[in-house]
């Protein structure tokens, strides 16, 4: 089993100054997107899974039409749910965000006021994962943490979602103990591909970190975070 995390491409979060909750790729993201399905298009990929958010739609689209791949979208793979920002001026939404990096540990897991907070974020996340992954015949080990048995292999799995989302994932398979600011430790930048496969451990498997945000992909000017 082979698992590609792939953030989506540079979204339009503001373009005119107000926040969009839900945006679409901007024109640079869109560039993004079809450079990564130069390098994906290459590979024998099994199951395509997006998240239901337009940027990650869009991103993962390219790839679809080139090779006619059918994506199952599943809700669980959306990025953290942010409070109604809608048409609010980008730099109130901005300090919103620094504010809260301030806060107590405690209210970090809460998240951010009028949004999801990150305990249910993760949970959301995490139990998605093993139920995906339980259908693709890996469960957890219930003797060893961070340790799973793979009944099936060679199976690549293309996840197209988010920084929050991959970052929880990530954490999760690698069996390291979550924080309620995952997206800012595992740093990746838009359209880029991180690469997790399994290795003999101890009776089962352990999750591997093979390669980690890679933009290769992308030329040097339309790299962004």
């Amino acid at each position: 089993m082979e698992l590609l995390f792939v953030r989506h491409a540079q979204p339009a979060w503001a373009p005119d100054g107000r926040s969009v909750d839900n945006p679409d790729l901007t024109e640079l993201g869109q560039r993004q997107a079809h450079h990564l399905a130069n390098v994906l298009e290459r590979l024998e990929i099994d199951h395509l899974l997006v998240s239901p958010l337009r940027r990650a739609e869009q991103t993962a689209a390219p790839l679809v039409e080139r090779t006619g791949i059918k994506p199952v979208v599943f809700e669980w793979l959306a990025e953290i749910t942010a409070p109604r920002f809608e048409g609010t001026p980008v730099e109130q939404v901005e300090r919103v965000f620094s504010e809260s990096k301030g806060r107590p540990i405690a209210e970090q897991w809460e998240g951010i006021p009028g949004g999801e907070s990150f305990t249910d974020f993760h949970k959301r996340v995490t139990t998605g994962l093993e139920q995906l992954l339980a259908t693709h015949g890996a469960t957890p080990s219930g003797a060893d943490e961070g340790l799973w048995h793979l009944d099936q292999g060679g199976e690549r799995i293309v996840i197209v979602a988010h920084a929050g989302t991959n970052s929880v994932a990530l954490g999760h398979l690698l069996g390291i103990s979550p924080v309620p600011w995952e997206w800012e430790r595992f740093v990746s930048y838009h359209a880029s591909v991180t690469t997790i496969e399994p290795l003999p451990m101890s009776g089962a498997q352990a999750f591997s970190l093979h390669r980690f945000a890679d933009v290769g992909h992308l030329p040097e000017d339309i790299r962004t975070r």
